[in-house]
């Protein structure tokens, strides 16, 4: 059934009739529920939330904002990334709508409330909802149309929103601008590059949509498949690209914003590429922006991208011919460390057009005989290179910009060919490119090329953002000529290093052959290296410090003088706190680009071991701000955290102490639950005795599970293996953020078991979760926060204390009528029927005496009365509702 509605377009198909585009959503408008409900944290932006069913019994949760500005303005559709939901774009969509624009946030099929099968984009699916949007968006009278049934509105999103907004403007030609970031052009290409099968990043896929059932079932059994064989099949590859952005290439004809991210093994930089080349075709422009960031972490530059878009989008919705969309093409680059936080300096160089991936070649000679090595059985040990899921805020590959190398080939299973020193600076930006001669004993050979950046005693090799080309080798027994094509980069080579090109078997992010193999390979040319010469790298401009400096040393000298004290970069541990494992005081942190609004405000509390310590508050409250503030992944602007006495820094010592579950965790479907753990631990660098992996699995109580394949595992023993993961090495402080996520109520049970085993033996855990009743249940003190605010902390009993509720036991049911009657009653606000009798909530000028007196009156047949108060009352009543 074609879901696809009047101004959608098919790649063959023409523009179908306005008239019946407006009918069309006349009958949706009626469809689902509205609840309007201002902004928490921008008064001036109103938010208004709707179910919309769009078909087939699917219903796309969305959000509109709007400012409270009058006249028509030009719309925005905000997507999110995989895995997440429509809450994740809100902060943005608040800002947009602050700029002028109508905005419209959703939650795709089989996300955060909205229902229905993930289709990873398909045309008949997420891009048929979002046509329907854009149905809606054009019957708003705060919307400006081109024509009727037309609004003017742009498309945004990172990750998989990226992909829908490219898909948009490909087959709704309502669609007048997008803004895509980090995002695939051709999905088969970046899952199964050049026939190789990218078969962990496919795993994080499946993980993070909550497993295969999740997925339409063709996704799913295609999924299924191609792990069994290792190797991607026509009808997979055929899948996936009709879901794809490059399926409607030549339509694609609008103002596009393409951001990609270096450090990127999903979706590395040549996707972006062959996309702006493209839509650049058909006419369009286009401009590319090559961010520090990317799947695999690094700075994604939240802040500057989301100001590009504003910009982008006044030019091309506003029709603002004096905003500054910035330059053709951008690259972000690292140039050192900041000393006082140890994060990356960042600077940007740019070109007035975009340069491709092979401008300015230059031809590097290489060095070596012809060398044989061995595919192991079964593929094992892999190399490594990218870890996804374990990059964390800073990332491998951020590691690798700052000199630091992460990469491991192992003896036996690679060859390499070497230049000789540079004899000067070498900036690489593009795709290097080399012709090898490959021959195998089996009948096809599954190769991985990587350039290393070698340091002038040879010992020291860095992998460019961690990043290596796979490439299946058909017919390779009688030998071939392989032209390589190495991963897009930005990548300076300093004067006196070399380059190494590495020919390797095997790669823990892709599947190999699992049958033996030798192969021999040998140079058949130069290494040829774009450098992009018309890329230029801003002047930087003085440090603040060189103006502020010389008067502050005066004003410090002096205060030293007088006080004769000193402060610390970082402050010392306080003895007093040494056993405390948490305490947080007057913790303070602002949102982006603003002086007064705060994400968490004077927050203060403290934690004790042997504590299951509660986090609750609504979306917005500021739980997951302060958890990252407690692991070290942002600054605080005021206050600190101490984690036994040691105040948090990124990088804290202290922080091995803690362990952490946040966002799921990637595991290797075909690994068992064992091995998985043990390749994670191994990757920490930490010595295998500290992992204490037999006192981790027997709290998390997976038994015989751990031997077999993750693949075989339900959603409750993944979240399991999970939190075995985060307790490796029996960290003191167990962080855990909605850790029964996607778990049935006996799975439930099993994770509540888990935590109260681990806090058992004196360690401390705190869990953030929206499930009130499960908290209830498995925690002994609670912190509720609202609007970045502490409320109320405590021990459970005390929080949830008496209230005003009573249940009141009677020896028969109390029949409706009498309800009625009691719910009447002067002193009583409400009145229900429960499974033991009456739920009684009294006013605030009632009492138990008084109440009882009028049951009697009532002939109620009375057996019992005491107090009735779930964590759910006392949560709703300090909140104030605003859940």
């Amino acid at each position: 059934m074609d879901l696809r509605l009047p101004g959608l377009r098919g790649p063959r198909g023409p523009r179908r009739l306005l008239a019946a585009a407006v009918a069309a959503v006349a009958v949706l408008a009626g469809a689902g529920t509205w609840t309007a409900v201002a902004s928490d944290d921008t008064p001036a932006v109103h938010r208004t939330d709707r179910v919309l069913s769009v078909g087939d019994g699917v219903r796309v949760d969305t959000s509109y904002f709007t400012s409270a500005d009058t006249g028509r303005r030009p719309a925005v559709l905000l997507g999110h990334g995989f895995g997440g939901s429509k809450d994740d774009v809100r902060e943005q969509a608040e800002e947009l709508a602050e700029d002028g624009y109508a905005v419209l946030t959703w939650s795709a099929r089989g996300f955060g409330r909205s229902t229905g099968k993930i289709g990873l984009n398909d045309p008949k699916g997420e891009v048929a909802d979002v046509s329907q949007l854009i149905d809606w968006l054009s019957l708003r009278p705060e919307v400006r149309l081109d024509r009727p049934g037309d609004p003017r509105v742009g498309v945004a999103g990172a990750s998989y929103g990226g992909a829908i907004a490219l898909l948009a403007a490909g087959y709704d030609d309502r669609v007048d601008a997008v803004a895509p970031a980090i995002t695939y052009w051709n999905l088969a290409d970046a899952l199964f590059p050049n026939g190789v099968f990218k078969k962990l990043w496919a795993g994080v896929f499946v993980n993070s949509g909550g497993g295969c059932d999740r997925f339409e079932p063709r996704l799913c059994a295609m999924y299924e498949r191609v792990a069994e064989s290792g190797a991607p099949d026509p009808e997979a590859r055929v899948l996936l690209a009709e879901r794809s952005p490059s399926a409607v290439a030549d339509l694609i004809d609008v103002p596009t914003l393409l951001v990609q991210g270096q450090s990127d093994s999903l979706f590395p930089l040549g996707q972006a590429d062959a996309a702006a080349r493209a839509i650049r075709a058909n006419g369009a422009p286009v401009d590319v922006d090559w961010i520090a960031g990317g799947h695999d972490g690094g700075d994604p530059e939240s802040d500057r991208i989301h100001a590009r878009v504003t910009s982008w989008f006044d030019r091309y919705l506003k029709d603002d011919e004096g905003a500054d969309t910035g330059p053709a093409f951008r690259v972000t680059r690292t140039g050192g460390i900041d000393s006082t936080d140890g994060q990356a300096l960042l600077r940007g160089a740019s070109a007035d057009t975009y340069p491709g991936l092979d401008s300015g070649q230059r031809s590097i000679p290489l060095t070596g005989r012809e060398q044989s090595f061995d595919n192991p059985p079964g593929g094992a040990p892999p190399a490594v290179s990218a870890l996804p899921g374990l990059g964390g805020s800073g990332g491998l590959a951020q590691l690798s910009t700052l000199g630091i190398g992460v990469s491991l080939d192992f003896p036996g299973q690679y060859a390499r060919f070497e230049s000789a020193p540079l004899d000067r600076d070498l900036r690489i930006t593009g795709s290097p490119t080399a012709t090898v001669h490959t021959e195998s004993t089996s009948a096809d050979a599954v190769l991985f090329a990587k350039v290393y950046d070698v340091g002038p005693d040879g010992g020291q090799q860095v992998l460019p953002s961690q990043l290596v080309t796979p490439v299946r080798i058909e017919d390779a027994k009688a030998g071939r000529d392989v032209t390589l094509t190495l991963p897009a980069i930005d990548h300076e080579v300093d004067k006196g290093h070399r380059l190494r090109l590495v020919i390797a078997s095997t790669d823990l992010g892709y599947a190999s052959p699992a049958a033996s193999a030798t192969y021999k390979v040998s140079l058949k040319g130069d290494l040829k290296v774009p450098t992009a010469p018309g890329v230029t790298t801003a002047a930087a401009p003085l440090p603040a410090w060189v103006w502020w400096l010389p008067p502050l040393a005066a004003v410090l000298a002096a205060a030293l003088l007088v006080t004769g004290r000193r402060r610390t970069t970082t402050p010392a541990p306080d003895p007093a706190l040494a056993d405390v494992p948490l305490k947080i005081t007057d913790l303070s942190k602002r949102y982006a680009r603003s002086a007064d609004r705060y994400a968490v405000r004077d927050l203060s509390f403290t934690v004790e071991k042997g504590q299951v310590l509660g986090l609750l508050g609504p979306n917005g409250a500021g739980k997951t701000t302060t958890l990252r503030m407690l692991m070290g992944l942002i600054q605080p602007d005021g206050g600190e955290v101490r984690v036994f006495g040691h105040a948090i820094r990124p990088g804290a010592p202290v922080l091995s102490r803690v362990g952490a579950f946040v966002e799921g965790a990637g595991f290797l479907p075909h690994l068992s639950g064992r091995e998985n753990l043990e390749l994670y631990w191994r990757a920490t660098g930490r010595p295998p005795e500290d992992a204490h992996l037999d006192e981790a699995l027997a709290i998390a109580g997976l038994g015989d599970a751990l031997a077999r394949a993750v693949r075989t595992y339900s959603q409750g023993m993944r979240q399991r293996l999970a939190i075995a993961q985060a307790m490796l090495g029996l960290p003191d402080l167990l962080i855990l953020d909605e850790p029964t996520n996607g778990l049935d109520p006996p799975q439930i049970r099993e994770m509540r078991e888990v935590m109260i085993r681990y806090a058992a033996a004196g360690r401390t855990v705190i869990v953030s979760s929206h499930l009130l009743a499960e908290v209830e249940q498995s925690c002994t003190h609670l912190v509720v926060m609202d609007r970045g605010r502490l409320v109320q902390a405590g021990p459970v009993g005390e929080i949830i204390g008496s209230g005003d509720t009573l249940l009141v036991g009677t020896a028969a049911p109390v029949e409706e009528p009498v309800v009625e009657k009691i719910a009447a009653l002067p002193g009583v606000a409400s009145a229900v029927r429960a499974d033991d009798g009456l739920l009684i909530r009294l006013a605030a000028d009632g009492s138990p005496a008084r109440l009882v007196a009028e049951l009697v009156r009532l002939e109620v047949p009375v057996t019992a009365m005491g107090p009735h108060r779930r964590l759910e009352d006392a949560f709703l009543t300090l909140i104030g509702g605003s859940a």
